[in-house]
């Protein structure tokens, strides 16, 4: 028997005029546990050392949004679809109508996080090795938002397990995709990082781990996830999301294993 995606209304609570979807309530979700993994991570004597405060990471999770949405934006424009947004400019302004990268989301983070570490005279690998752990365990919300949308469903397949996407406009069973990025990247990722960063590392040590882990999972995870249709599969059979992991796990592993 073929599963179906539930088709779940999009929106989770109605206050009368005003619609709360899932993908906010999502959202909200990620930064709660990025406050409260935070307090905690703050408590480690090797943290504590630091001298950064509640406060700082507050103000670090709002740098962080910030460099999410503006990076998250530029780089869907600038690595999937740079044509389309040239050609149509004012579409850059079209948020409601989706259009965000994660990878240009990260670098949006990478100069968020550059800007606090000036701001309180910290190295930029104190802060990113900081927050390193925080991130998974968010990026887990965001895909359980992208499965409950039906929105970036796999390929086709006919593991037992594969379902319909009535949003993918066929009635092939795919890949779910967004659940097995959900285990991987989000929450995989997030207790080897919390485990692995509960000690004392060397400088920028627990930010490759992020980067190694993130790129492995996602680079695996991209053979099962659709391709977007207005770019296929690229060179030697890979898609964008794959080429863009490997800087990531290249670099992850030089900061991870340098001397």
């Amino acid at each position: 028997m073929t599963l179906i995606h539930p088709q779940f209304d999009p929106v989770a609570i109605t206050l009368g005029p005003i619609a709360i979807h899932w993908y906010g309530l999502m959202y909200l979700m990620a930064f709660a546990q990025f406050l409260f993994l935070g307090r905690l991570r703050l408590k480690q004597p090797h943290i504590q050392r630091t001298g950064l405060t509640y406060k700082d990471l507050e103000d670090i999770l709002f740098a962080g949004v910030a460099g999410v949405i503006l990076g998250g934006r530029l780089g869907y424009i600038i690595f999937y679809m740079p044509g389309h947004y040239w050609a149509n400019p004012l579409d850059i302004f079209k948020v409601w109508e989706g259009g965000m990268s994660f990878h240009g989301g990260f670098l949006g983070v990478l100069a968020a996080m550059l800007w606090s570490a000036k701001k309180y005279q910290k190295t930029f690998f104190e802060i990113t090795d900081f927050i390193a752990p925080l991130i998974p365990f968010g990026l887990a919300f965001g895909r359980l938002g992208n499965f409950i949308n039906g929105e970036l469903w796999g390929r086709p397949s006919d593991v037992p397990w594969a379902m319909v996407f009535p949003q993918a406009g066929d009635l092939m069973a795919r890949h779910p995709s967004q659940l097995y990025q959900l285990a991987g990247e989000g929450l995989c990722l997030g207790f080897i990082l919390w485990w692995y960063a509960s000690s004392p590392r060397k400088p920028a040590q627990v930010s490759g781990v992020f980067l190694l882990g993130y790129g492995l999972f996602r680079f695996l995870a991209e053979f099962a996830r659709e391709p977007d249709n207005f770019l296929g599969l690229l060179s030697l059979g890979l898609s964008m999301g794959q080429w863009l992991s490997i800087p990531m796990i290249l670099f992850g592993l030089f900061l991870t294993f340098r001397k």
